[in-house]
């Protein structure tokens, strides 16, 4: 293979631009011709495709967001716009497409490779929620900034007393929350895989109170069956306890990528450069422990993913 192109899709993430990097590079160190597709599927539809150099990279490593900016397409879903975007893979002779998102830019990148075009899809998305890898690109960036923000709400939530509920983003996946609540010691912890037990939730905080504590934090993903709003009301009028609301909400996707967000975003980039020099079948890429695996893409969008109960079970120990 000649010729590839590299997209990045959906919501941005930490580490995007690292993933962009290693194809980049990685494809002009085995002889490709690489472009860069801007506003991914969007971007593909209208011809915005620019070929991409060593310079075309530089200095990107450490940035937040992507390069190549990202778009939703509701264009790309018509028979019309899929057939327009196929029309410009042909028309610039890409042969493979390098597609860095989540599941729906995988279900995007599925639908191309159906259509006769090798497709490497590379998971970048804060959500964590692919159950083929481990870990996603900006997933651990992600989990680190919620730290960072219990750490300063936790200061005034003691000093004021009161209890808070910090809601952070996952969609239907509660990893954020579960990775960030048992690493930022919150005293409850509420994810969509897990059914809400309000009277547990009180129970914690009267009898942290009766033991002198003067806050409590309280993690909940925005997937969870019960509105924020809604549990800080029921909070207060049960335990008397002053509750407030704290939305991280797009805070969590900026900020610089960690070394392993970096890390990870370039050894799957590479793996798929790889794949594509060696004319490799469609793949979905990403980690198992610490090795890079390749799965094929539609086997891989037909996974399901569970959440570990051992995170829940050590955060309530750990919270007593």
């Amino acid at each position: 293979m000649k010729t590839i192109g590299v997209l990045t899709s959906g919501g941005d993430s930490p580490g995007m631009n690292a993933a962009i990097r290693a194809a980049v590079r990685g494809a002009i160190f085995h002889g490709m011709k690489i472009y860069g597709i801007e506003r991914g599927f969007a971007g593909l539809i209208e011809g915005e495709i620019k070929e991409m150099n060593v310079s075309s990279v530089s200095d990107i490593l450490h940035r937040g967001g992507t390069m190549l900016r990202t778009a939703r397409s509701e264009r790309f879903l018509t028979d019309e716009g899929f057939k327009r975007a196929l029309n410009m893979l042909e028309s610039f002779s890409i042969e493979g497409v390098i597609i860095i998102g989540g599941d729906g830019s995988m279900k995007g990148g599925l639908k191309i490779s159906e259509a006769g075009f090798m497709v490497m899809g590379i998971p970048g998305t804060i959500d964590n929620d692919l159950a083929y890898t481990d870990f996603s690109i900006g997933f651990d960036t992600a989990v680190n900034t919620v730290l960072s923000s219990i750490s300063n709400i936790r200061d005034t939530s003691s000093s004021h007393e009161r209890s808070t509920v910090i809601e952070v983003m996952g969609r239907h996946c509660g990893d954020i929350a579960l990775y960030a609540g048992v690493t930022g010691g919150a005293e409850t912890i509420l994810i969509p895989e897990v059914p809400v037990d309000i009277n547990a939730v009180c129970r914690k905080i009267i009898q942290g109170r009766n033991r002198g504590k003067l806050h409590n934090i309280i993690i909940k993903a925005e997937g969870v069956d019960i509105r924020s709003e809604d549990l800080a009301d029921v909070i207060k009028e049960r335990t008397g306890v002053d509750t407030k609301i704290v939305v991280l909400s797009y805070v969590q996707r900026g900020g610089s990528p960690t070394a392993r967000d970096r890390l990870l975003a370039s050894r799957t980039a590479y793996k798929a450069v790889e794949l594509l020099r060696d004319d490799s079948s469609s793949k979905a890429i990403g980690i198992n422990g610490n090795e890079i695996v390749a799965y094929d893409l539609a086997d891989a969008l037909k996974m399901t993913r569970t959440h570990d109960q051992g995170y829940i079970e050590l955060a309530d120990v750990l919270s007593i």
